[in-house]
């Protein structure tokens, strides 16, 4: 695959939504691309249009709420012989509603894919991009990572997480010749909240809904600025200073109705 020279960029979540947009950002910006998700047959629809744009395009179907599936990628990667450039850690889940009626099985998903398989696709592929001293890694978080989210604790959490691991890992790949970016969209207009189990968004939610496209746009852009964080939108900004800055007996309850399912 590395053939045409092109930089390889892998994205997870490939199947639809900001990771299907950020495919296409990649591939009209010079990139070859692996995609991977669960999901092949919309991944193999979108391969077909990345090589319309001159891009060379692989699909490996992995599903990353499996323990081990992040080993079992790279292998595959490793047998294909495709060395990773970009990885863009796009995969994740969601899950609304109060804490104690969502199935332990869905937070350990969330866990799974959210935080372990993340963490676990970073470290295996630092070491190559270290050894060339050239590399980036986008970290796809959200505007939940500002603050804690009634009714989406843990999905919540999981992306505070993500946020908070990219930002020390930044730091601590500084004058290596790795960047990292960490990505934080609000709502977006994607199949997120169905798939989370969320009921019809607000008319203020989705009159504040960016495009994917619009988004993976902004993070492409930041990550190619070596920016640390970018939150995608003006208005994200503004929301994401506001939460950093007021206290948490405020922005709690607000953002409880906001998310509240009954």
């Amino acid at each position: 695959m590395n053939g045409s020279n092109r930089p390889v960029a892998l994205v997870t979540g490939a199947s639809s939504g900001i990771g299907a947009a950020l495919a296409r950002e990649f591939a009209r910006h010079g990139h070859d691309l692996v995609l991977s998700a669960r999901s092949v047959a919309p991944m193999e629809t979108l391969a077909a249009e990345l090589r319309e744009l001159g891009a060379e395009a692989t699909v490996i179907g992995t599903d990353l709420a499996e323990p081990g599936s992040a080993a079992r990628l790279v292998t595959a990667l490793e047998t294909r012989g495709i060395g990773i450039e970009v990885l863009v850690n796009n995969a994740g889940l969601g899950a609304m509603g109060r804490f104690a009626r969502i199935s332990a099985g869905r937070n350990a998903e969330m866990l799974q894919v959210n935080i372990v398989a993340l963490t676990e696709l970073t470290q295996a592929l630092l070491p190559a991009m270290l050894a060339r001293r050239r590399g980036k890694i986008m970290l796809v978080a959200s505007t939940a990572s500002f603050l804690p989210v009634p009714n989406m604790a843990v999905y919540g959490a999981t992306k505070a997480f993500v946020r908070s691991f990219g930002e020390a890992l930044a730091e601590e790949l500084k004058g290596s010749g790795v960047t990292v970016n960490v990505l934080c969209p609000g709502v977006t207009a994607t199949n997120f909240f169905e798939a989370a189990g969320g009921s019809a968004l607000s008319s203020l939610q989705t009159q504040r809904m960016m495009s994917a496209e619009a988004v993976a746009k902004i993070g492409r852009e930041g990550l190619t600025r070596g920016e640390r964080v970018t939150v995608a939108g003006l208005m994200n900004r503004l929301l994401a200073f506001a939460a950093i800055h007021t206290p948490h007996f405020l922005t709690l309850p607000a953002a409880a109705r906001m998310m509240a399912q009954d």
